[in-house]
Formats: C-alpha cells, structure tokens, sequence
C-alpha cells in the first residue's frame, strides 16, 4: 500500500503519514481484523459491514439469493445458504468458501413447509452456534393464468411458497434476533405487491401479503434492535424473467428478444436489473448503518413504480 502511495506524499509529511497510517489499522475493529484476507482486504470493502453477524438466505441457490448470499459473504457475515434444490446450494456454498472465505453452510428447504423450515434453522444454529442475525426471505414462485383459470392449486401453491414460506421464516428467525437485541429481517418481495398487474393474481396476491406481513412485524419490533422491510425488484436478470420471456414468446409468437425488449420498455431505464443490485440494497439494509430503515418496501425497478 505504501509504495502504491509514496509517490504522491511530499517528504516533509512522510511522518505523518505514517502516523496516520498506524492509527487507520489501529482503528480497525477486532473482529474485522480476523477475516481472512487480513486489515488491508477489510479496509478495502468498507471495513466488512456484516463481519460477526450470521446470515440465512432462502431460494439462495440462484438469481437474486445467490448474489445476495455473495454480497454478505463478501462483508464478512457467515451464510446459511439454504433452498430445494441440493445442487444449487452446495455450488454457492463453495463459491462462497473460495471467493469469500468465510464460514458457510447449506441445507434443502422446502418454505412452504413449517418442519423444513424448523429444521433449516436447526441445521443453521448446529453449525454456527446460534440462529441467525440476518434472514433473507427470497424464495419464492412466480406463475401466470388469466384470473378465471387461475385453479385453486396455482392459487394456493402460490400462498403457501411465497406468503406461508415467508411467515415460517420470520417466525423461526425473530424470537433469537429479539433475544439478542439485534436483528435485520429482508423479505424479497416484489413492484407486483405493490401494484398488481394483468394474469398474476396469485403471484400479487401473495407479494401484496408479504408487504403486510413486512409492516405488521416491523411495527412489534422496532424498539427491539430488529428491523423488518421488504425489497421490491422490478423485472430482473434471474431464470424467473427468463421463464416470463419464454411463456410470452410462446402465448403471442414474438420472438424472445421482443419479449425480452417489451419486459425492458416497462423501465424507465429500459432495462433489466441485475441481482447484484438488489444485493447492494440488502446490505445496506442488512448493516449497522441500515437500522434507521424500518417497515419499508424499497423498490430496485429503474424507476417503474414511484411509491
């Protein structure tokens, strides 16, 4: 770092540098000092925002939970990646341990199951010690039918991953966060459960109770250290858009790529966003310096929807 330095440093100030220099290392937290990659990695990423904290991520196998299990990794927190599909997680638990290298564990959960859930956070508090600081409630299903063919399975697959799923959850995270005096709850929701839209009853149904599950908790929480808010995307770069522009192409016989262009004109910035946006919004609201930020529903659509 030094060297990288010296050059710009007139010599009658070196000393004081130096000085500086010391006590910027000095003023690093313990437990900052101790991830890997030592005091001028952690320096470098904003002194880990999350470094000592414990973090569990459902649907983290993929998409917007894969790049938010990153981001947090990335700031130090320990991860519980945990979703269906075996495969998934354990592929992200290793990209963790080899980009991030911290402690990171993975386990199958089915959300819309209340014994999965319970034994996901078993598994989570087996391997760290204790439950979670942070939850990231992400998994979830996105299907669409005109509303008179919407059947009661679709309608009810849809409340039990997306609405149920999110409840177990909160449920299972919120009694140790309250015990702690400390916790960020992060649900994944949608600019949907804001807004509604054509053939998605069951998907903004579900998103729209998400919202006031977020608000409900918030409310009973806020003088416990804990917060609750709620993350809203737009039309993202994840399979779930993917599969939108597939069913699209298939109901209207446009091509993929106007399917795709009609989903990025609904932005302003006609665009997709990325997951990695959505993550950066998560840490923030994840970290110590997001703990006035309580009972929100934050949108990351390019600028869709402006309440």
């Amino acid at each position: 770092m030094k060297k990288r330095y010296l050059p710009l440093i007139h010599h009658s100030s070196l000393r004081v540098h130096r000085l500086l220099s010391i006590l910027f290392i000095l003023s690093i937290p313990v437990n900052c000092l101790l991830q890997q990659g030592g005091a001028g990695a952690c320096a470098f990423n904003n002194f880990m925002r999350l470094a000592g904290r414990i973090a569990l991520i459902t649907g983290g196998g993929r998409g917007i939970g894969r790049a938010i299990a990153l981001a947090f990794a990335c700031e130090g927190a320990g991860v519980a990646v945990v979703a269906r599909t075996a495969a998934e997680v354990e592929r992200v638990a290793g990209e963790i341990k080899s980009e991030c290298g911290v402690a990171t564990m993975h386990a199958v959960c089915d959300v819309s199951d209340a014994s999965s859930v319970e034994s996901a956070f078993a598994a989570a508090r087996e391997f760290f010690g204790r439950g979670p600081d942070i939850l990231v409630s992400n998994a979830g299903i996105a299907e669409s039918a005109p509303f008179v063919k919407t059947g009661d399975e679709m309608w009810q697959r849809h409340l039990a991953v997306n609405l149920s799923g999110t409840f177990y959850c909160m449920r299972a995270a919120l009694p140790g966060m309250i015990e702690r005096g400390w916790g960020r709850i992060i649900n994944v929701a949608s600019i949907a459960g804001k807004t509604g839209a054509p053939y998605i009853a069951a998907y903004a149904a579900s998103k729209h109770g998400v919202l006031g599950l977020t608000r409900t908790a918030a409310l009973e929480v806020a003088t416990r250290g804990v917060t609750v808010n709620a993350v809203c995307p737009g039309f993202v770069e994840t399979d779930m858009t993917w599969r939108g522009v597939e069913n699209i192409t298939a109901k209207t016989g446009k091509s993929a790529e106007e399917a795709l262009d009609a989903l990025k004109r609904m932005s302003p910035q006609q665009r997709l966003v990325t997951p990695e946006e959505v993550a950066a919004l998560a840490v923030l609201l994840a970290s110590e310096e997001g703990r006035g930020i309580n009972g929100q529903a934050i949108n990351v659509d390019g600028g869709t929807v402006l309440f």
